[in-house]
């Protein structure tokens, strides 16, 4: 079965849970288009996620989900909003979704958790998730080691669970790659960065466009926290003081904010400007509905021709 058929959403494409960018507007304008839209709750609190699972509601009748991670101080409360507003789709990052579970299934939600090893796959798949999201080192923000081509056919092989690819997808040779490792379908980030509809400051958009190929970095790689953001000042700075023996705090004060400078005010030289390799690939912004149907129209595209 594949992610559209299990999620009954047009196209087999789940949206990105990306902190301070993922609005409820913005999940429904995805949702809308075909995808399963999700709000990110990494830049909320418990009641501006209230606030903005209410909102997707009045702008869609079509699925939708919450992204939780499960670092942020106040997720058990956030978990409480997620089943009192009878959300049925949660994916999650940054640590495990365990404590929850047993809430979880008996509302009926789904829960799909972001992996980056095939061990975290498995220990998901104990736990009782519906689904993961095996995403490669590819990918804008917070990151593994492991790239999409070796990790997705790993946790297929390693799980019963269906698997969604992440990581490096911005067409449909991309999509065609993913279904071909195994995966039911597929996680979108970069790409709707530049989407009308993405809230993002215009310069962030700017950027996105500007990048070519080699133009992401990967901070924090020593502190273990690795970031892919687009190459800028702020990383370039980052990486030279982390090279020098810079510790977390002094770390600290270059990413300090630096999203919500990055997303809210348009700082492209010192904003975390996340984004993922795909950037080269991306030549124009466009309506999300289009993005989709382009993909999708790609990706028939490449079967026929693998298929001649």
């Amino acid at each position: 079965m594949r992610l559209d058929e299990l999620l009954g959403i047009e196209y087999p494409f789940i949206q990105g849970g990306m902190a301070n960018i993922a609005t409820g507007e913005f999940a429904a304008a995805v949702s809308n288009a075909g995808g399963l839209g999700l709000i990110g709750a990494g830049g909320m609190n418990p009641d501006s996620l209230r606030e903005n699972i209410r909102k997707c509601k009045e702008l869609t009748d079509k699925p939708f989900g919450v992204n939780l991670m499960l670092m942020h101080p106040l997720v058990d409360d956030m978990e409480k909003v997620v089943i009192e507003e009878g959300v049925k789709i949660v994916t999650t990052g940054a640590g495990s979704p365990g404590k929850y579970m047993d809430e979880f299934k008996e509302h009926g939600v789904t829960v799909i958790p972001v992996v980056s090893s095939v061990a975290l796959a498995k220990r998901m798949e104990r736990l009782g998730a519906s689904a993961v999201i095996a995403e490669g080192t590819e990918s804008g923000g917070h990151v593994g080691e492991m790239t999409t081509m070796t990790l997705v056919p790993q946790v297929v092989d390693a799980v019963e669970i269906p698997v969604i690819a992440a990581g490096g997808i911005a067409d449909g040779r991309q999509l065609a790659a993913a279904f071909a490792l195994g995966a039911i379908g597929v996680q979108l980030g970069t790409c709707l960065l530049a989407s009308d509809e993405c809230p993002i400051h215009e310069e962030y958009k700017k950027a996105v466009l500007r990048a070519k190929d080699n133009g992401t970095v990967v901070t924090g790689r020593i502190a273990g926290t690795p970031v892919r953001i687009i190459k800028n000042s702020m990383s370039r700075e980052y990486i030279k003081q982390e090279k020098n023996g810079a510790d977390k705090m002094e770390l600290e004060k270059f990413t300090l904010g630096s999203l919500r400078r990055a997303v809210f005010e348009g700082d492209v030289k010192t904003g975390s400007l996340m984004a993922g390799q795909v950037v080269g690939q991306i030549e124009e912004i466009k309506p999300i509905k289009e993005i989709f149907k382009d993909m999708y129209a790609g990706y028939e595209r490449t079967v026929n021709k693998l298929g001649a």
